[in-house]
């Protein structure tokens, strides 16, 4: 009798397993297929949306940078869903999807609350190093600090002179920017843009210094 019990309970656990090794797996083929129906019912049988990828990202992060745009709602919708998760560079998932321009993900996210001035680098320092505007505006008009620096002092405005664009430039300057500020290697936002070709960026940023000085100043 305890050995028909032993073999029972054996046959219980493996089929358990079995059933939570084929759920991880559909998890993550869910959000990198962008397949919101099976995600979520996955999240309604008690999946974990927390759950980490053999490469060691959790869910959300694998859908932002897909994009899975509905499985990264879906997770943001779940109650669960932890929104500051972190990658192994410490990127969290408002500044992934800041990179990419993700307007509203972001908008969600920060709905969520996730961190809008999270410590280092920002979700604004990535907005601005591929110029997206209208996220820019999103995570100012939640109160990012617009001279944030980086662990190596590197602001916002110096990512987007180097590799940003003229507009995000303008924005950040019209909406209060320090262009004088200088980082650990001692270089100005204008000197960003000399070292990445961006004469624009440059120009613009000194006619802005120009306009600021006093009249009858150089």
């Amino acid at each position: 009798m305890y050995y028909i019990r032993y073999i029972i309970y054996l046959v219980v656990i493996f089929r358990y397993c079995f059933c939570l090794a084929g759920s991880y797996d559909d998890f993550f083929i869910a959000i990198t297929s962008d397949d919101e129906p099976s995600l979520r019912l996955l999240l309604a049988r008690g999946f974990d949306p927390n759950t980490v990828s053999p490469a060691g990202e959790h869910g959300l992060i694998v859908g932002i940078r897909q994009p899975s745009l509905k499985a990264v709602s879906t997770l943001l919708i779940w109650p669960k869903t932890n929104v500051e998760v972190r990658t192994q560079r410490d990127e969290s998932a408002l500044m992934l999807a800041s990179l990419k321009g993700l307007r509203e993900i972001c908008e969600q996210l920060i709905a969520r609350g996730a961190d809008v001035n999270k410590p280092g680098w920002t979700p604004l320092h990535y907005a601005a190093t591929n110029g997206h505007l209208r996220t820019m505006s999103l995570l100012l008009d939640h109160h990012a600090y617009i001279d944030a620096t980086s662990p190596n002092g590197t602001t916002p405005l110096m990512m987007a002179a180097h590799y940003g664009t003229p507009e995000a430039v303008a924005l950040l300057l019209d909406a209060g920017a320090d262009p004088t500020l200088k980082n650990e290697q001692d270089l100005t936002a204008i000197d960003f843009a000399q070292r990445g070709g961006r004469s624009d960026a440059a120009e613009a940023i000194s006619a802005f210094i120009r306009r600021k000085r006093p009249k009858g100043a150089w």
